[in-house]
């Protein structure tokens, strides 16, 4: 028979728990944990039960934390805290040549230049195991938080995040989103204004990716509407060919467009002001205090000190 410790703290009940405290929503929260509304609802309740009090309320359509759902958040990520502390320690014992690592890469980011080192961290080190995840930004945000991967390559400034304390940075590359357009008349053109942008439809990324927010936001700052988008795809590669098929407006990163080389019937300009943006490594602290992580990203600086990343990009590009 549990005890009343093991059903507040079993590991499904805090996952459903933190799910619903996040998108505060009972439809959404079942759907992505991949059950039914009504399984969802059952054990809510019987965490409700067992701690003897309320933790939500509802205020017309909107769910709210009680006092009692407050103090349940903060001692479940007490509790997520104290267990990846206690794992990075077992792993700060670990060889830096051996061992398994997880990195999580945004799905929207080219990819071409961390394939190609894996390819050579391999060769180097054969028994680290290097897997790679190809994640949303609230995937990679969840995944940092339960310790399931150990570093994510994801862009930045994410303001998405309230609370930074508990992670750490290391950048890779500054870049910039470039309007991606296929009238000649703006062909000698190198910077466009927002309200100079044509009205003419677009392929952009999913609403909830990145580049995507950045841009609405860029568009709405400047109080000009965003432009009517007609597909939406997840990587640079399905942006630009769907783009140069049909006429397409898109913006991209201008590492991925220095890498494709001359493209017919289509130029490129930076907005004004400029979308700036950092591509970077993200981790808990202390992270890289574990041998194979900081041997990782050391290793990962050498490859790039030998050549730089978008000289990398383009080579890659080039021998595709």
């Amino acid at each position: 028979m549990k005890t009343k410790q093991e059903s507040i703290f079993s590991s499904k009940t805090l996952t459903y728990f933190l799910q619903l405290t996040e998108t505060m929503n009972y439809t959404q929260a079942a759907q992505i944990l991949g059950i039914t509304q009504p399984a969802l609802t059952q054990q809510i309740k019987k965490l409700e039960r067992t701690v003897g009090a309320r933790l939500f309320y509802s205020v017309g359509k909107k769910l709210r934390l009680t006092d009692a759902g407050y103090t349940m958040l903060d001692a479940t990520h007490k509790i997520y805290d104290v267990l990846n502390h206690a794992t990075d320690q077992i792993q700060q014992s670990t060889s830096a040549t051996q061992g398994e690592i997880n990195v999580g890469l945004l799905a929207s980011v080219e990819d071409s230049v961390f394939e190609d080192f894996a390819i050579q961290s391999y060769r180097e080190n054969p028994d680290v195991q290097i897997t790679f995840h190809m994640l949303t930004r609230k995937e990679l945000w969840d995944r940092l938080e339960n310790n399931q991967i150990d570093l994510a390559i994801m862009y930045l400034p994410d303001d998405s995040i309230k609370n930074w304390k508990p992670y750490e940075s290391k950048r890779i590359i500054s870049d910039d989103l470039l309007f991606i357009h296929h009238d000649e008349s703006l062909s000698k053109k190198k910077r466009i204004k927002f309200n100079d942008v044509p009205e003419t439809p677009w392929v952009t990324y999913p609403m909830n990716y990145y580049l995507n927010h950045v841009l609405h936001e860029s568009f709405k700052n400047a109080m000009v509407n965003f432009p009517d988008s007609v597909a939406r795809f997840t990587t640079p590669q399905q942006l630009l060919r769907f783009s140069t098929q049909t006429g397409a407006y898109t913006a991209l990163p201008n590492s991925f467009m220095m890498g494709q080389g001359a493209q017919e019937q289509t130029w490129t300009a930076r907005f004004e002001p400029n979308i700036r943006f950092d591509l970077a490594f993200v981790f808990r602290r202390g992270k890289d205090k574990i041998p194979r992580i900081g041997h990782f990203l050391a290793q990962f600086d050498q490859y790039l000190n030998t050549k730089d990343y978008l000289t990398r990009l383009q080579e890659i590009q080039q021998n595709r």
